[in-house]
Order: C-alpha cells, then sequence, then structure tokens
C-alpha cells in the first residue's frame, strides 16, 4: 500500500489536472436551483456549488450566518434531479434539534414524501431520497453495512468542525474515512484558520475535493461596549478595526471609570451610600430597555450559568418589562398551547410552566440546557417568528440552532468549561457574535459587550479582531471503533486506516517543527557550553553532582509523603463509631467524632465526622497530615441523624465536654534530617571536594549549566514527541486490541468473536462496561424500574463532582450497580495497565429519578430525589439523560448476548419510561 505522502501527492495531481480541464458546457442544475431561491448567490456559494456539479467535493468554511447550507441543499438537488436515478443524499447535523429544524425546512420544500429524518428519537420515511439524520446515525449504517447506504451519492456534513469536540469527535472522522469512494462529500464549517490544511488531508482520502473560504459576513457587524450607561464603539471605524485600535473615547472613558473605583476602593460590590461611586452592573432589565429604545431587538443575551439566565427573566418582570403588544401575546400564547397541548397539566405546573407563559407573552425567555426541550423548541420558534424579543442565553444556543438576532450581548467573557472558570477564546466570541445580524431583514448586526472593573476594552478588541482558531482533530480508538474496524476490514488494514485520520494527518506534520525546533536547540546548547568551561576542573561534573543532590533531596521528600498519607490511610481504617479524632489541617481543623467509619467499597476511606463546629461531611486521608489518633470515645445515638440541627447541636455539645484542646496536638513527626541519609552524605562531601567548589564564578557557571541541562532535557522530551506522534494512534489501537483479545473479544489471530459483534452494536462512551455487564449478567432478573435505574450508572455524568456517593435503592439494584463498580474497577486496572483511559467510572446520581420515573410516581417527586444537586433536578438535563436510558434500553433489547427475559424487560423499561414529558416529539 502507498504512503500518505503518496496518496496525498496523487490526490493533488488528480485535483490540478481537473482544474486545469477546459470546462465543457454550462451547469443547468445550478442555473435550475438559483432560479427558485428567491436571492442571487453569494460569490463563494457560487464557487462551491459550480464545483459541486463538476463532480468534486466542497469544503466551504464560512462566518455563521453567511448562507453556507445553500451548499448543502444544492446537493439536495443534485440528488433528486437526476431523472431515471434513484440517488439520495444524506445530510448530517451534530445535534437532534438541528435535525429537525433541517427537515422541516427540506419539507417544506421538497414535500414530506421525499424527505426522512432519523435521529434518536425519531424514525421518519428512513427510505426516502433524502434523509436528515445525526452524524452518529451514519457511523452506526457505516459500520453495520445497512442497505439504507444503497444509491447513495452525497452527504452533506453541517458543522464538520465539531470533529474537534473531545467526547463526539471522532465520530465525524470515521464518517469520511469510511464513506465509499462514490459518494461526494460536501462539508460546511465554521470560518477556522487552518482550512486549506483540513482541505488538504480530505484530498487524500476523499479525492478531489475544492476548499472555499469565505470571510465575508453578508450583513456587517458592529462591535460596542456598553460601559454604565453609555454604549461606544469598539472601532472608530474598518481601518481602525483591523489595526485592533480602540475607540480612543471608550479608552478614555473606561480608565476614567477605573481610576474612580481605585480611589473608592470600589472594586467589591456592596451595598453603599446612596453617594457612594461602588461599581455594580448595569441591570439586566435596564440593558434590554436601552436595546428596544435604539431599536435593537431582538437580541440574544448571553448569560453562562442556567441559574443566571432564569434570575435574568425574573429581574425584567419584576421591573414590569413588557414588549410585545396584544396581539402578539395572543399569537404566543396560543403556539404554546398548542406544543403543550400532550404534557400533563399536573407536569406542568411542577415545570412552572404559567411563570414561563408570562415571561413569553411579554417577550422574554431563557434558553439553556436545564429546560425542558419542548419549552425550548417554542422559544427557538417564537424568537425566529420575532415574537419574544430577548433571549437569555447559555452557550449552547451557538451550537448550530438557526436562531439569528439583530444584537448580541455578552455579559461577561469568562464562562465555567466544566472544570473551572476559563476565558472565552477568540474562536468562541465569533461564534457567539456570529448570531447577530439576520439576513435579509437587518442592515447590519451589532454585538455589544458589558463593560467591567476587569475587562479592558484592548481585550476585547483582540478576541474581535482575530482570526486564529486552528481546527484539532480529537480523534481516538475506542472499543466499539476497534472492534468494529477488525470485523469489517481485519487487523491489520484497520491500523492503516487509522494512519489515514486527520489526527495523524496533523502529526505528520507537526513533527516537521519539531525536528526543526531539536535542531535549533542542539545548537544552543552548544553555545551554552562555552560558557560552562571552568579553569579549575570539569565543571559537567560538578554540576552533575548538584543535579543528583537535588533529584535525592526529591526522592527523599516524596518518600515521606507517600509514607506519610499510607500511615493517615491504615489510622481511618481503624476507627470505630464514636472515636473523637483531631483534623490538623484544612477548613474542619479541629476535633471532630466518627459518624460512620467509611471503610466500605473501593477506594481509600472517607469518615463521615461531626466537627465541634456543628459541620456534618466526609473527610479524607488528604485532611490528615499525620495518622488520625483517637484521643476520647463518646455516645453517637444509633439513628443520628447528622441532617438534624439539634441533633449536631447536642453531639458537639458532647465533643466539648470532653475537655480536649482543639489545636493542641502532636508535631508532625520529622521528616528526617537530610544527614540521616548515608547516600545525601556521601554525595555533599564529594561536592565540597571537586576543585570546582572553589572557582570565584562557580554561581555563574552553574546558571549556564542549569539553562543547558534545562534545555537538553526539553529537547529530550522534543525526541520523544517526534518518535511517539508518529506512532501513538497506532500503538492506542493496539492496547486497545490486546485489552480485547485479552477480555475475549478478539481472538489471538485478530478475528471477532461473538463478543466482539455484540461490543461493536453498543453505542455508548461506556461501550465495554456494558458488554462486560450483559456476558455476566448483572442486569438479568431485574424489573423494568430496576434495569433502567440500573443501566442509568454506565451513562449519566453530573455537571459537578460531589463529595458523597449518592444512595441507591436496595435489594437488587444496590447489587447491580455494586457489581458494575466491580467490574469497572477491574476494567480500568487492565486500562492502566496497559496506558488507556478510556472508561469513566459509574455514576450513581440519576438512580432514583429514573427508578421513580420507571416506577409511575409523578414529576415533582422525581425532580426532586437527585443526589448532589442545589434543589431539584432541572427538567431538561431529567429528559437528556432519560432519553439517552432509553436508547441504552434499545440497545440491550437487540443485543445478541442478553438473556430473552432481560431483552423483554429492556423493551418494558422503555414503555415505562416514554411517558409525560418524555413521549413529548417535536416532529411527530
Amino acid at each position: 500500500m502507498s504512503s500518505p505522502a503518496e496518496r496525498y501527492a496523487a490526490a493533488r495531481r488528480r485535483a490540478e489536472e481537473a482544474a486545469d480541464r477546459p470546462m465543457i458546457g454550462s451547469l443547468p442544475a445550478l442555473d435550475d436551483f438559483a432560479l427558485d431561491l428567491g436571492f442571487d448567490l453569494d460569490d463563494f456559494q457560487r464557487e462551491a456549488c459550480e464545483a459541486l456539479e463538476r463532480g468534486s467535493g466542497v469544503l466551504v468554511c464560512a462566518p455563521t450566518g453567511a448562507g453556507k447550507t445553500v451548499v448543502g441543499e444544492f446537493a439536495v438537488h443534485l440528488a433528486l434531479s437526476t431523472p431515471g436515478l434513484r440517488r439520495k443524499c444524506f445530510y448530517t447535523t451534530p445535534i437532534k434539534a438541528l435535525s429537525n429544524q433541517k427537515y422541516h425546512d427540506l419539507v417544506q420544500r421538497y414535500g414530506a414524501e421525499r424527505v426522512g429524518l432519523l435521529t434518536g428519537d425519531n424514525a421518519i420515511n428512513g427510505d426516502a431520497p433524502v434523509v436528515v439524520m445525526t452524524t452518529e446515525v451514519l457511523r452506526n449504517m457505516l459500520y453495520a453495512g445497512s442497505s439504507t447506504l444503497e444509491g447513495l451519492a452525497y452527504v452533506v456534513m453541517d458543522e464538520v468542525h465539531f470533529l474537534a469536540d473531545r467526547f463526539r469527535g471522532a465520530v465525524w472522522e470515521e464518517v469520511i474515512i469510511h464513506l465509499p469512494e462514490s459518494v461526494t462529500l460536501v462539508s460546511l464549517s465554521a470560518t477556522v484558520s487552518n482550512a486549506e490544511e483540513f482541505g488538504d488531508w480530505l484530498v487524500t482520502v476523499r479525492g478531489e475535493t475544492a476548499v472555499v473560504v469565505s470571510e465575508h459576513r453578508p450583513v456587517p457587524l458592529w462591535q460596542h461596549m456598553l460601559v454604565g450607561r453609555r454604549m461606544f464603539d469598539l472601532f472608530h471605524d474598518a481601518d481602525a478595526a483591523r489595526k485592533h485600535d480602540v475607540h480612543p473615547e471608550l479608552l478614555r472613558y473606561s480608565r476614567e471609570q477605573l481610576r474612580r473605583l481605585e480611589l473608592t476602593d470600589g472594586y467589591t460590590p456592596g451595598r453603599g451610600g446612596r453617594g457612594g461611586r461602588r461599581w455594580r452592573p448595569p441591570l439586566r432589565a435596564d440593558i434590554v430597555e436601552r436595546l428596544d429604545r435604539e431599536g435593537l431587538l431582538p437580541a440574544i443575551l448571553f448569560i453562562f450559568s442556567r441559574a443566571g439566565c432564569d434570575a435574568a427573566v425574573q429581574q425584567c418582570l419584576h421591573a414590569g418589562l413588557r414588549l410585545t403588544t396584544p396581539d402578539e401575546r395572543a399569537e404566543i400564547r396560543r403556539v404554546a398551547e398548542a406544543r403543550m397541548a400532550s404534557i400533563p397539566g399536573g407536569d406542568l405546573q411542577v415545570l412552572g410552566y404559567w411563570e414561563w407563559l408570562d415571561g413569553l407573552e411579554r417577550g422574554l425567555a431563557a434558553h439553556h440546557a436545564g429546560l425542558l426541550p419542548a419549552f425550548k423548541e417554542v422559544v427557538e420558534e417564537l424568537f425566529v417568528r420575532g415574537l419574544v424579543k430577548a433571549v437569555f442565553a447559555t452557550e449552547t444556543l451557538a451550537l448550530g440552532i438557526n436562531m439569528p438576532a439583530r444584537c448580541v450581548v455578552l455579559e461577561r467573557l469568562v464562562k465555567f468549561n466544566g472544570e473551572a472558570h476559563v476565558d472565552l477564546t477568540p474562536g468562541e466570541y465569533t461564534q457567539l457574535t456570529g448570531r447577530a445580524g439576520r439576513r435579509g431583514i437587518d442592515v447590519e448586526g451589532h454585538a455589544v459587550v458589558v463593560w467591567a472593573p476587569e475587562v479592558d476594552p484592548r481585550h476585547v478588541a483582540g478576541l474581535a479582531s482575530t482570526r486564529t482558531y486552528p481546527l484539532r482533530s480529537s480523534f481516538r480508538p475506542s472499543y466499539n471503533m476497534a472492534a468494529n474496524l477488525v470485523g469489517t476490514v481485519g487487523a491489520a488494514p484497520a491500523r492503516e486506516l487509522l494512519e489515514s485520520s486527520f489526527a495523524q494527518f496533523q502529526a505528520d506534520r507537526s513533527v516537521v517543527g519539531l525536528a526543526r525546533q531539536v535542531q535549533r536547540n542542539q545548537e544552543t546548547i552548544e553555545a551554552y557550553g562555552n560558557e560552562v568551561r571552568c579553569h579549575h576542573g570539569d565543571f559537567d561534573q560538578y554540576f552533575s553532582l548538584r543535579v543528583a543532590i537535588g533529584d535525592r533531596e526529591r526522592s527523599l521528600a516524596r518518600q515521606g509523603s507517600s509514607q506519610r498519607r499510607a500511615e493517615a490511610v491504615r489510622s481511618l481504617e481503624r476507627l470505630r463509631v464514636g472515636d473523637v479524632v483531631r483534623v490538623p489541617s484544612g477548613r474542619r481543623s479541629g476535633l471532630a467524632v466518627v459518624l460512620d467509619p467509611g471503610v466500605g467499597g473501593f477506594g481509600e476511606p472517607r469518615p463521615l465526622v461531626l466537627t465541634q463546629d456543628r459541620w456534618a461531611g466526609r473527610v479524607t486521608p488528604a485532611d490528615f497530615t499525620a495518622p488520625a489518633e483517637v484521643l476520647a470515645r463518646v455516645r453517637v445515638p444509633k439513628h443520628f441523624n447528622h441532617r438534624s440541627p439539634a441533633a449536631r447541636r447536642d453531639l458537639a455539645a458532647q465533643v466539648t465536654a470532653t475537655g480536649l484542646d482543639r489545636n493542641a496536638g502532636r508535631r508532625s513527626r520529622s521528616r528526617g534530617g537530610d544527614g540521616e541519609d548515608h547516600e545525601l552524605a556521601l554525595l555533599r562531601v564529594e561536592l565540597r571536594q571537586h576543585p570546582c567548589h572553589a572557582c570565584p564564578e562557580r554561581e555563574e557557571h552553574a546558571r549556564w549549566a542549569e539553562r543547558r541541562h534545562r534545555l537538553a532535557r526539553d529537547t529530550e522530551q522534543l525526541r520523544e514527541k517526534v518518535a511517539g506522534r508518529t506512532s501513538s494512534l497506532a500503538r492506542t489501537f493496539d492496547n486497545v486490541c490486546d485489552l480485547l483479545t485479552s477480555r475475549g473479544y478478539l481472538t489471538p489471530g485478530g478475528e471477532v468473536t461473538d463478543a466482539g459483534r455484540m461490543l461493536a452494536r453498543i453505542w455508548t462512551e461506556a461501550d465495554l462496561l456494558v458488554a462486560e455487564c450483559l456476558r455476566r449478567g448483572v442486569w438479568d432478573g431485574l424489573s423494568a424500574a430496576e434495569l433502567a435505574a440500573a443501566v442509568s450508572v454506565v451513562l449519566y455524568e453530573a455537571r459537578r463532582e460531589g463529595d458523597e456517593r449518592a444512595s441507591v435503592p436496595r435489594g437488587p439494584i444496590s447489587d447491580a450497580v455494586d457489581a458494575t463498580v466491580k467490574i469497572w474497577a477491574e476494567l480500568e486496572a487492565d486500562e492502566a495497565s496497559r496506558g488507556l483511559d478510556l472508561t469513566r467510572e459509574p455514576d450513581l446520581g440519576f438512580v432514583w429519578p429514573i427508578f421513580r420515573w420507571a416506577r409511575g410516581e409523578d414529576l415533582a417527586k422525581v425532580l426532586a430525589s437527585g443526589h448532589n444537586l442545589d434543589g431539584e433536578m432541572p427538567a431538561g438535563d431529567f429528559v437528556r439523560w432519560a432519553r439517552q436510558v432509553v436508547d441504552l434500553l434499545g440497545q440491550v433489547a437487540e443485543a445478541a448476548s442478553a438473556s430473552p427475559d432481560l431483552r423483554e424487560t429492556a423493551r418494558s423499561a422503555m414503555g415505562a419510561v416514554n411517558r409525560g414529558v418524555l413521549a413529548y416529539n417535536a416532529v411527530a
């Protein structure tokens, strides 16, 4: 087989030859398509469509709202406009809501009999010549060899830049690599700075591909900042925008505001007197009123918090804001009531329907993942129709849904990414502000950033002007992918297929730069060597002694730290209920009584304690710098409720009554003096006796030697990267296959077993864990509600980690969950020994809500039973996770290795979950 470089060169040659061929005849399909559009095609749209009609694949990169989807719709037109040939076009999107929206658009244009929809929730007319689907559905079809693929001529991949998504991105690359050669690929992407690189890769794997890039916005975007009550242009004119020159008046005024705040020490919001100048952000109701006065509605106001979005609507309602006419209010109520007719009235009450409808009728709404999907769909429809005027949204709204506005407001330039608060990237800023300006409606769009003391207008100018956000592959082999690849093409060809991924393409290209850096570093290391020479002796030898001493000191410190932690773990394992101990460090330091030893299950002990200050919670070995010592014992009532303030008060009083000093305690044991280590002592003697030790310029030489040492270490790491990058994917794939072989999913000869074929049909992040549970019969014998609860632990992932393990119903569910966690622990150990990290720990936080729902309990009780949440579980989260449970139950019902009873129970569980708010379907 030829190398990737040779395949790339050959493909480029073919593309150049095709470009040089004279164009024969006109483009009748494009002329016919353009007649029905009702507007003239932009240059980039025409260029892409012309390439498509000539038989080339296309990659189109253009800003949000520029009209990329016209090119995708032309592919649909080509598939339908060939008389006598039954050609198909699949239109793929990253999210179900976008699939639903595109399905409605195409039905309106081509009729319901010619358009189908396939998502996890809907299967409508799947054999139609045009089918809209989520990308995962197409990937599954390709691996299964579905007959639906017959006659497929075009595939449109909308939002193809999703292949950078670290959770789902691999799916896009799998589809691009596995599509038959006869299929023409239309890739639609947001503007990225390495479009040519992505296009070059598409040429290597798909053949001739035209790359069409446009940075032109059809509706010009004006950037502003709101400082207090004053609105400023961010740039004076287009030339200033190109140079990142902030409007001088904005700079002057924002600096003046900052100076006033500093003079009054007013950075922290406070109540202050009437004349105080402490900074407070402008009220959200005032911002909306300001936009209304200036004719900038409808607007999307991005607030990177679900609770913040809901609070913003309430603030506007309390301020008496009303943005709609009586006729608009009547139409809003009619649409909302019609769309909610299928949801039981009791559930609507729990979901806050009447408050939500009040906001809608006034032209105000929130939009975030915590909302019921039905509520979100109504908000989207009403906003697009211009009936809802102001939507407070999280950044999830920017992902594909066609909801353009006249104005976009960014309340902050920092968001929580699930792990930490991080600054918006230029790409994210462009994606969010790209919503401003409705083509065919607005002459110009507007983006407004709300000023705060920590926001520098020059930083905003940088975000607004930067065009460097490259597309990076997130491709990595998974168990399901390995089973499918080996089963489809065999082990050795599967390895070669991985080498054709965009991830490997980027890795191979990046090695060139790394190799150059290694060469430059080597030259610098030699130059540093001249500065290190010492006339007293061999300074390299002297410096190596200093390095050895530092390494030994760090090694001793690490040994002491790990020894202290091990001693702390052992001491916590010996604790009993009623033991009084002293927590030596952390926020909960002081005396505490043990309520529950917390030694069951897996991992380190985490005792539940009550402190002298009446705080009850779990402590870990990290809270103990020395072994926990039992200082006294007190009697803990048999059914002590640590959530009762009165019970906590009485028991804390008993701890105080022991008379022990909360702060006095043994000092931490000495780490051991350095002199106690024989090896360290010998190294220090040898250092002092070395001739270079007496050199008056010793420390100057040492500084150069340290720089050289650091650079040499970095260079060695670069060399390892060069060696590792070119084969990292293949190594990971080999390790995945090795683990699958050891567990009986592949044979030693590289064949797929029956268990492997079952694994190949499990589509979930925890694919191997699900397969192991099925093979071992972990879920056998459960009732429908119990099965729904048991499978939820491999799917659910809490938005924030909690300290306590969630409780689960006793009996069969508890047994099944414990068995699942035990299998995961075995699997994690197997993965760790091979350098893999593919299977997340089961999360028990959704067990109670889905169990209660599947048992038929009402929605109010279900939402109140979520674990580790402040208040109730958001309805949108419940519906999203419940639908994933239904999807997995459907896979269990079809799993060949599952027992007939389990498959039947899975089907019953699907019916039990699919009721009420879950039964609502936006398309049907």
